[in-house]
């Protein structure tokens, strides 16, 4: 039974993010120009993530940071690159919306884990990195209980839940939620940083709890 759920959620991750990227094209494009004279050039922000199995692709998101730098030619704090525009991108998520590209390529899924850097591979334990046994999503069970608000092993519990339970129907669910947070714009980032701070490992490495 779960063998041919996952089938249907490839079948569905296709289909809805060819649709997706038909429909929402007229946004893409104006994103795309405020862009690049808001932030600058590259307009795509695309980075190394790990995928399914640790395989590694190139995650592509929209650009919300500028890259101003300081006397020394290192980039200046987050804080001060993040500009309003880029905050409205987050908030809205709208800067995810090139991830359907990575769906459709079979790179992630709609619903899944979110992929982290690839720095985070060997820091996580046992019970941590089974977040890799499926592909990673645009959205997922952590986004929709807290996301950035989360601690990183809160998160990863959700992960790994999402995983051990996973069924079509708990995927409809959390893509509802996850358009009722987007509206909410609940959890975009931890308290004191508008970027999440780095995974550093957890303390009881070796626990799978």
């Amino acid at each position: 039974m779960r063998k041919l759920q996952l089938i249907i959620k490839r079948i569905l991750d296709i289909v809805l993010s060819v649709l997706g990227l038909v429909v929402l094209s007229p946004l893409f494009i104006i994103i795309s120009i405020m862009v690049y004279f808001k932030l600058g050039s590259p307009v795509f922000f695309v980075q190394r993530r790990p995928g399914k199995d640790e395989k590694i692709f190139d995650l592509i998101k929209f650009r919300t940071m500028t890259d101003e730098r300081d006397d020394n030619g290192e980039l200046l704090p987050d804080r001060i690159r993040l500009t309003k525009f880029g905050k409205f991108l987050r908030s809205t998520s709208i800067d995810e919306l090139p991830e359907l590209i990575n769906v459709i390529k079979g790179e992630m899924s709609l619903i899944g884990p979110r992929p982290l850097l690839v720095e985070y591979i060997d820091r996580y334990n046992e019970f941590q990195a089974r977040r890799h046994e499926m592909r990673p999503g645009i959205t997922g069970l952590a986004q929709i209980n807290g996301r950035n608000a989360l601690t990183w092993e809160e998160k990863f519990e959700y992960d790994i839940e999402y995983i051990d339970n996973y069924s079509l129907l708990l995927d409809f669910k959390i893509i509802i939620k996850t358009i009722i947070q987007v509206f909410k714009r609940d959890g975009i980032n931890q308290k004191d940083n508008v970027t999440m701070t780095k995974f550093k490992g957890s303390e009881n490495n070796n626990s799978l709890d």
